[in-house]
């Protein structure tokens, strides 16, 4: 009998513990099921904050007949106000843009370049030093004209050196003068000087003073004076302080040169603190010291420039502003 309490004992034990199990589990899923509903419920609950917003909706202004006649008015006063020219101005400047853009693609190769520059050098070689500024201009321009001659009558099978023809024609007769620039030809247009003595009597000379020491006899030096000749030394990157200095550089590299080497005998110097005008690419800057050799020298410009080279060249001044000078041996 002992044996059956304890056994009836153990059994109601097991099933005590069973049964919290259970209750438990029970109470855990009621208490998820409350707040899932505190939720649900906060959620409709909510402000208009949180709610997804509703689209806009367009609302129809009504304007008054008077409003209406402003805004037409307006809008007639600024097309009116429109520059119309200014507009056009750009237009045109845009079209040429472009044609200067598609020049500039169909430039001449550096090989035909140097071709033609060859060719027109031969020919003012065989011109001789004794040609005048005239004479080489007009070699030049009869070399442009038969060679627009010998590319019109030639024909070719290479479409490659048809193409090069093409342009070269083009180039001889609508951009010569760009031609001349990018090959670096410039002949100089010859200067008629013409002395005016309106001066009064017994004034005396005005003497312009040129800065550094003073130049030796031997440099012959002359004020607003541009001499022609070959360039021994390029003055580009050769400076130096002073006139004096310049026409002794010249004098030096006669006097230090090897056999078969040029001989300086002219020297051109810019004195002027604004640089020096030239009608080439460059700009030519105080100090600069040319140093040139030519058997018989010749004038490029001197004292002024004329009105017609000065209305062909707008950024020319009206007094050539170098000085030079031919040595004496």
């Amino acid at each position: 009998m002992a044996r059956g309490i304890a056994r009836a004992v153990s059994f109601g034990g097991r099933a005590t513990t069973g049964w919290c199990s259970y209750r438990r589990v029970t109470v855990a899923v009621c208490l998820g099921n409350l707040v899932a509903a505190l939720l649900v419920l906060r959620s409709l609950t909510a402000p208009a904050s949180f709610a997804p917003t509703a689209p806009n909706r367009v609302e129809v202004v009504q304007y008054t007949e008077e409003q209406i006649r402003s805004v037409e008015e307006s809008i007639r006063i600024r097309r009116e106000a429109e520059p119309v020219e200014l507009v056009l101005a750009v237009k045109k400047l845009r079209k040429k843009f472009a044609q200067e853009e598609k020049r500039r693609r169909e430039e001449l190769p550096l090989v035909l370049k140097q071709k033609v520059s060859y060719d027109i050098v031969r020919r003012l070689h065989d011109l001789g030093d004794n040609g005048s500024l005239a004479e080489q201009r007009e070699v030049v321009e009869s070399w442009r004209v038969e060679k627009l001659k010998d590319i019109k009558v030639a024909s070719t099978r290479n479409q490659s050196n048809l193409d090069l023809s093409r342009m070269l024609k083009r180039a001889l007769e609508f951009n010569w003068y760009m031609l001349m620039e990018d090959i670096g030809l410039w002949i100089p247009e010859e200067v008629k000087h013409t002395v005016h003595d309106d001066k009064p009597e017994n004034e005396p000379e005005e003497e312009e003073i040129v800065a550094g020491p003073p130049l030796s006899p031997q440099c012959n030096a002359e004020l607003h004076t541009d001499y022609d000749g070959a360039a021994v030394r390029w003055g580009l990157t050769h400076h130096k302080e002073s006139a004096a200095d310049c026409c002794q550089a010249c004098l030096d590299q006669a006097k230090n040169a090897k056999p078969g080497e040029l001989k300086c005998n002219i020297w051109v110097y810019c004195p002027s603190e604004f640089g020096c005008f030239s009608p080439d690419k460059y700009e030519h800057k105080h100090q600069e010291c040319w140093l040139k050799q030519a058997d018989h020298p010749k004038l490029n410009f001197k004292d002024k420039y004329s009105e017609p080279y000065r209305d062909a060249h707008p950024n020319a001044p009206v007094v050539v502003p170098w000085m030079s000078g031919v040595t004496s041996a």
